[in-house]
């Protein structure tokens, strides 16, 4: 009889402790530096989340981004105001993971995945991490085929690959946000992600219904997280847009990341790193940025063969146009290809200005023709002839018959300029786009004569065309 008891109760006790939840690590908020929360008692890893008590009654979500000693140095998502000292601190027993599916078309959401555009909750068929998964680069397929972004320019003289991460490349006010939008209305793609890290907030609902339109926007995926978000929360933008974008080619769908501005994401790093403590290295920017921007970048491009695609373009902001600005210098390294915008170009009415001397496109021998590769190197070096003796042609110095080379330029020069133009409700498919390039650049033909202008975005008739 007492060995049943014992056994009941044994019984009764195993039940308790099996049911028993894991205890709930706490810690307090000690101090706030700047951006930086300091806290002890808190035992969690690096990258760990937790909630932080507000006198309101709503928590702040922090992450853990370094430690010292008994120390815990936090980043909070959103402000900070309404903390006190002491406030209790509680560990999120979780993995960075965001919702994601199909529901999520039509979408505009923050840098967290909550919706901004007041259309209810969202609904998602599954989640994935935030940090995404690394592709064994021996299984990604090579980028073979053409992607077709609507810009005569663009497709003809520095044609994009399906899979291809490529920068945009300006100045501000030279036009980059304009040419983004542009491929945005006219690349051919199942599904386009957009992410708009620290830009300014204006520019997020002309985007919408402006640039994309409601029938952009049904087959879009808008993340917004403007310039006077918290560091940590634009920077989440930027891995969410490209989780987002990761989980729809696992699908099988050729994605289009469009992601304004990769320099906006390294200043949200910078001020995070520096918060910290990290040491500034090259004109400001600690080393983690450098290391930041890789690990974004190589999450687009090309799956396995048969499986989906990201096509990514990232825009960068080259400060005082500074084409060595450490930014723009490390993405040219870790690029396909850059597209740079002049601020010249622009001032004198060329849009979209697209410096052709400056951008190249590393994976056009791949996925073009023999044929328009050597006309597109034909084009470029009479654009190139002319530039070089512009000086000396603008004030009439130039001597037609001194050079047969720049003779052809000058002759060519407006039908070169004209070719560059694009009005910004005009497509150029690719076929048009390599049709007009062979009207500028065949040898067969005279060269013109007439320099009249005519509509921005056509290319005048040459002589003798059929």
């Amino acid at each position: 009889m007492a060995g049943l008891k014992l056994a009941e109760r044994l019984q009764k006790y195993s039940g308790e402790v099996s049911e028993r939840k894991d205890p709930v690590l706490e810690g307090r908020l000690t101090r706030i530096i700047g951006l930086t929360l300091e806290a002890v008692g808190c035992d969690v890893p690096m990258g760990g989340h937790c909630l932080i008590e507000r006198n309101n009654g709503e928590d702040i979500e922090a992450e853990v981004v370094g430690f010292a000693d008994n120390r815990v140095f936090l980043m909070p998502i959103t402000h900070v105001e309404g903390l006190k000292p002491g406030a209790r601190i509680r560990a999120l027993d979780k993995v960075k993971q965001v919702a994601v599916g199909f529901g999520l078309l039509g979408r505009v959401l923050n840098g967290v995945g909550k919706p901004l555009d007041g259309k209810g909750a969202l609904h998602t068929e599954s989640n994935t991490k935030l940090s995404g998964k690394a592709i064994n680069p021996l299984n990604r397929h090579p980028i073979s085929e053409s992607l077709d972004v609507g810009i005569r320019a663009i497709n003809s003289l520095l044609t994009v690959g399906r899979g291809q991460r490529i920068g945009l490349f300006a100045g501000s006010g030279v036009g980059k946000s304009v040419l983004l939008g542009m491929m945005t209305r006219f690349t051919e793609a199942d599904i386009t992600v957009v992410a708009l890290v620290g830009e300014r907030g204006r520019e997020v609902k002309e985007f919408i219904e402006q640039t994309l339109g409601a029938e952009g926007l049904s087959r879009s995926v808008v993340i917004a997280s403007p310039a006077d978000d918290a560091p940590l929360m634009r920077l989440r933008s930027a891995q969410l847009a490209t989780s987002i974008a990761e989980y729809f080619r696992d699908q099988g769908k050729n994605v289009l990341l469009l992601m304004d501005s990769l320099t906006r994401y390294a200043q949200a790093q910078r001020e995070l790193a520096l918060a910290v403590g990290e040491p500034p290295a090259t004109k400001g920017y600690p080393p983690s940025v450098f290391a930041k921007l890789p690990q974004l970048v190589e999450r687009a491009g090309n799956a396995a063969r048969g499986e989906g695609s990201i096509t990514a373009f990232y825009t960068v902001l080259t400060e005082g146009d500074d084409q060595q600005d450490p930014i723009a210098d490390s993405a040219r390294a870790i690029l396909d290809g850059h597209i740079v915008l002049s601020r010249r170009l622009a001032e004198s009415g060329q849009y979209p200005a697209i410096d052709i001397e400056s951008s190249i496109s590393r994976v056009m021998p791949q996925v073009v023709s023999a044929e328009q590769l050597q006309h597109a190197q034909r084009f470029k070096q009479m654009y190139a002839n002319y530039q070089k003796n512009r000086d000396l042609i603008s004030v009439g110095a130039y001597v037609i018959g001194s050079d047969p080379e720049t003779d052809e330029a000058v002759r060519r020069m407006p039908y070169m300029r004209r070719f560059l133009q694009q009005g910004l409700d005009e497509a150029f498919d690719f076929n048009s786009s390599y049709q007009d390039l062979l009207k500028v650049t065949e040898e067969d033909r005279p060269a013109p004569d007439d320099t009249s202008v005519d509509t921005p975005g056509q290319m005048p008739a040459m002589p003798n065309d059929r």
